[in-house]
């Protein structure tokens, strides 16, 4: 399932969200034209061996790390579901809220990643547990929205909506499934799923200490 749209529109211009996907575009353009392209991702991604807390200038690579991206499939997945989920999530939400929700879902992510493996020399990087906290506050606020997605039913494809609360409940076990390793993806894939779903718990937790807004404010597309 690949979402295209939701059907509703956000409360307002999402501003935050649109400087979020332009900094990740920009950082992997960036990331693409550097002459040493590992070099970069050593000197900015997460490798927890690289990580001493009594040295708050090893730190940075929690923030850093979460605007590289493995390739373009990378970033164009994450990019996709930031921009169908993350405008209405940002339109609900009191101005500012946004960036802290996004900054600190990817945080958590990357520590909750760091946790289980503390002296793993493999960068990690990536905007997944940002993201997901984008979906975590989605599936809080809006489970009813319909979201019109991209479906592949061999030997066809075909466009269908699908319930908010049903896609992300999906997505969020299907995390949960895969970094018990149950299928062997984490393994073969090297994917931080815990980052996933530490990103989406935080956005849900997040986006729960806000009062709920009126549901008949919202516009319909």
């Amino acid at each position: 399932m690949i979402p295209i749209s939701d059907s509703i529109k956000s409360r307002r211009f999402a501003f935050f969200n649109l400087v979020f996907v332009g900094i990740n575009i920009f950082v992997f353009f960036l990331q693409l034209t550097n002459p040493d392209p590992q070099g970069f991702i050593d000197t900015y991604a997460l490798i927890p061996a690289n990580i001493n807390f009594s040295n708050p200038s090893t730190w940075y690579p929690f923030v850093t790390a979460m605007f590289l991206h493995g390739g373009f499939l990378h970033i164009a997945s994450n990019m996709l579901f930031l921009w169908v989920f993350g405008d209405n999530v940002e339109g609900d939400l009191p101005f500012l809220a946004y960036p802290l929700l996004y900054l600190g879902a990817g945080i958590a992510g990357n520590l909750a990643q760091f946790v289980i493996d503390p002296h793993s020399t493999i960068p990690m990087l990536g905007a997944s547990g940002a993201v997901a906290g984008a979906l975590g506050g989605y599936f809080l606020l809006f489970p009813h929205h319909k979201i019109r997605s991209l479906v592949f039913i061999p030997p066809f494809i075909t466009f269908i909506n699908i319930g908010a609360k049903i896609m992300l409940g999906y997505w969020i076990v299907l995390q949960i499934i895969s970094s018990f390793g149950l299928f062997g993806i984490a393994e073969e894939q090297n994917i931080a799923y815990l980052a996933h779903i530490a990103g989406f718990v935080f956005g849900y937790l997040f986006v729960k200490i806000f009062p709920k807004r009126d549901p008949q404010l919202v516009r319909v597309a």
